[in-house]
């Protein structure tokens, strides 16, 4: 044999055997790896999920006419017919007509004991031929079909979101010596709340002037309005024949305007305020030409709590419990049960 021909067959060999152990070795590795991977795979999915606990949507609580107390019924003033709805259902459309829904849970949660304990203190006093209306008389009410009417596609959001509040609070009220309080509420301050007895002249010792710094954040800190003299002099009776006079004005604690002169007559500054559609007894009043340009601070009487104050106290992490304890001193929250439980029986 030649000799070369002889190498070549033994080299043939030798890459030959290298070859099959390559191949050998290749499949000891690979087959157990994958009889094994599709287990650590699965190890490893079931791994995550502990982890990652599964998100799971937050029901939202509901109401039953279970949940109230009592029915109240309504006056309905466009159709001068009586509405009968269970006592959690009308405090959810009060709040709904009263409060803006994107406002914090908690001060909707606040406005939600102060419309039920409205209600509870006005049936618990009234007599049998007195009425609840739905305008500012007693609390503003829309019904389902008109709060749908005001909010349009934004309806079943703001509607669940203040049902969710009224129910976090079913059967709540707030008291003041084992009693329902007059919860007195406003749109914004002037930064103060007022006493009670500065603008309705009858003192509570809940209805205390107290801060109210998160009121200038509301689109309805200030405002002005521009009046003529003769709409002023009409609408106050009065003749004014000097406008570059100053007004003696006197204050009260908050700030707002407890009196104030004008054409000879001395009017309190809720009267202006009524007569001549002020927002806000904090005003002052400047003359211009035949005009009288009123610039106002805050939204409303002022008294009680102020409504984007207990926005932004939520936005600040307060509790609702809180909020209540702040604008009316003194007070608890307490059971409707416990505190009226004769109309409880009315049920």
């Amino acid at each position: 044999m030649h000799p070369y021909r002889k190498r070549k067959q033994t080299a043939n060999w030798k890459k030959g055997s290298l070859m099959g152990f390559s191949l050998l070795l290749i499949l000891i590795l690979v087959i157990p790896t994958l009889i094994v991977a599709p287990k650590t795979l699965q190890t490893s999915e079931k791994k995550v999920s502990v982890d990652q606990p599964e998100q799971r949507a937050v029901s939202t609580p509901t109401l039953s006419e279970k949940d109230s107390a009592f029915s109240v019924e309504v006056l309905r003033t466009s159709s001068n017919q009586n509405e009968t709805v269970p006592l959690e259902d009308y405090v959810t459309r009060v709040v709904a007509s009263e409060m803006p829904a994107d406002f914090e849970l908690e001060a909707l949660k606040a406005q939600a004991l102060a419309a039920r304990t409205y209600i509870v203190n006005y049936l618990a006093h009234a007599g049998e031929e007195q009425q609840v209306t739905d305008t500012v008389q007693h609390q503003v009410y829309k019904d389902e079909q008109e709060l749908k009417q005001a909010w349009g596609n934004d309806y079943q959001w703001k509607i669940k979101k203040i049902k969710q509040a009224v129910a976090k609070t079913v059967g709540e009220i707030i008291t003041y010596d084992g009693q329902p309080i007059t919860p007195a509420f406003f749109s914004t301050s002037n930064g103060y709340t007022e006493n009670a007895e500065d603008y309705w002249e009858n003192s509570l010792p809940y209805l205390k002037s107290v801060a109210s710094p998160w009121d200038e954040d509301s689109p309805k800190f200030l405002d002005q309005k521009t009046i003529t003299l003769k709409e002023v002099e009409k609408a106050l009776g009065v003749t004014i024949s000097n406008t570059n006079a100053t007004l003696p004005v006197t204050k009260t604690e908050s700030n707002r305007v407890k009196t104030i002169e004008i054409g000879g007559k001395t009017f309190t500054g809720r009267d202006l305020r009524e007569k001549l559609e002020l927002r806000s007894t904090d005003f002052e009043v400047t003359a211009k030409n035949d005009y009288l340009i009123f610039t106002t601070k805050g939204y409303g009487h002022g008294v009680g709590m102020s409504q984007y104050g207990a926005n932004g106290m939520a936005k600040e992490g307060k509790s609702y419990q809180e909020i209540i304890s702040y604008y009316y001193q003194g007070t608890k929250v307490a059971s409707i049960e416990d505190t009226t439980p004769k109309l409880v029986v009315r049920k």
